[in-house]
């Protein structure tokens, strides 16, 4: 078989998606990607009174900016719906209008050159300490980090070092509490719609707290919301239902990770909880906008091409090496092998949402890009680390240049300077003004 790179693929060919509202013009996606940019609300808070909001500016503007293309599509990071969700300093939630405003900034500098951008919803639940929102965390269950020395990333205000998540469980969601939990997802999506994003993405993978009901290991209830597989699905469902009534089942789409761990999710029945949960949404909601995956192990060889170079295989394996929270290709592995999925991929979920436009994300590059929407496994790819890197990632795909290296140690801040690492990289032009070419 033939397989067209560059231009000539299908990767560069026009998908309807928001039940034909909107035509994209390529199939290259900006990824939601955390990356803790936002601008303290209190920029002078102390321990007494630390600074827990923050807002996009003209640098998350500028961020956004650079990475759109004309009939592009961009999800933007996680945005939390209210201060209890937030899981970490520096993410610009939805919810007060100063944060609202510099969204709206974000979505018309997108617009005013010719792309699309999707709100995506986030709540990190358990994944979070009480010195970050001024609550405690939440959860479907008080269930405790199964590893006592996980520590939560950033040390709180006016402390030097990290804490363990252990040291502050959560706790278990009432059932009023998850009817204001979805209100404030309500809240937050209808606020999106009205300052101007295409739609909504509900970020229910990753281990946050959608996949959190959706997993047996941490949602222990014996009520409605927990003890079987379908009980388990039943947040996701009406939380689904609920947006879909607010924003459009059209505007909406939904991000799962049916395979992963990360946020200690050892969540067992997997294709069981995951196979009911996809078949009812597709049921309930025919017209999504689309679905997001994550790949159950980032790629290991470029699909149409087994003849790896040594040089390509040393740009995969630190993407396997660092993959949810485990270390080895071999570690995941044996997780995927202990459920019986040694060779589990996402086509029973393709086959599920048929023709809802179907997206996956996990590793994708200049090298595995190539003949495998032509298949008809995928209908786009979600593009992270090399979009960073890249600003203008969508012509260097198109043309075959050659990719930029990511620097990791500046994916999350905040920083002093917080445009290192995110508004610095160079595009293609600027490269070959340098060069004098």
């Amino acid at each position: 078989m033939t397989v067209y790179t560059g231009s000539h693929s299908m990767l560069f060919q026009p998908l309807k998606i928001a039940d034909g509202k909107i035509t994209l013009k390529h199939r290259v996606v900006l990824a939601p990607l955390t990356r803790n940019r936002g601008k303290p609300l209190n920029p002078h808070g102390t321990t007494q009174n630390p600074n827990r909001l923050w807002y996009p500016d003209d640098l998350m503007v500028e961020y956004y900016r650079q990475r759109t293309t004309d009939g592009g599509l961009l999800i933007s990071e996680g945005i939390p719906p209210s201060l209890e969700s937030n899981g970490m300093p520096g993410v610009p939630g939805i919810f007060i209008e100063e944060q609202a405003f510099g969204w709206k900034k974000v979505v018309d500098a997108v617009h005013e050159k010719g792309g699309f951008i999707y709100c995506q919803l986030w709540n990190a639940g358990r994944a979070t300490i009480p010195q970050m929102t001024g609550s405690p965390a939440i959860c479907p269950s008080a269930s405790v980090w199964d590893d006592p020395t996980e520590y939560y990333a950033y040390p709180p205000v006016g402390s030097s070092g990290r804490v363990r998540y252990a040291d502050y469980p959560p706790i278990t969601l009432s059932v009023s509490h998850i009817n204001k939990t979805i209100q404030d997802y309500c809240n937050a999506a209808q606020r999106a719609m009205e300052i101007g994003f295409d739609g909504v993405e509900l970020h229910a993978g990753n281990g946050y707290l959608p996949e959190q009901f959706l997993s047996s290991n941490i949602n222990k209830r014996t009520d409605d919301y927990g003890g079987t597989p379908e009980k388990r699905c039943k947040f996701v469902l009406e939380l689904m239902d609920e947006l879909a009534k607010v924003v459009g089942e059209e505007n909406l789409s939904i991000r799962l990770s049916p395979f992963g761990l990360f946020n200690q999710n050892r969540s067992e029945q997997r294709m069981e909880t995951w196979h009911f949960l996809c078949q009812r949404l597709k049921g309930a909601h025919p017209k999504l906008s689309y679905v997001s995956f994550i790949e159950p192990c980032y790629l290991r060889f470029p699909l149409y091409d087994t003849n790896l170079s040594s040089q390509d295989l040393t740009r995969f394996l630190p993407l396997h090496q660092r993959f949810e929270q485990t270390f080895t290709i071999p570690e995941k592995d044996a997780f995927l092998k202990s459920w019986g999925l040694a060779a589990v991929d996402l086509s029973t979920f393709r086959a599920l949402f048929g023709s809802t436009p179907f997206f996956s994300a996990g590793g994708w590059n200049d090298t595995n890009s190539w003949g495998v929407i032509e298949s008809g496994k995928y209908d786009a790819f979600l593009y992270g680390r090399y979009f960073i890197s890249n600003p203008d990632l969508v012509e260097r795909l198109r043309t075959g240049r050659e990719l930029t290296a990511y620097d990791r140690s500046s994916f999350y801040g905040p920083f002093e300077d917080n445009s290192r690492g995110y508004t610095d990289y160079l595009t293609l032009e600027e490269e070959d003004a340098i060069r004098g070419t």
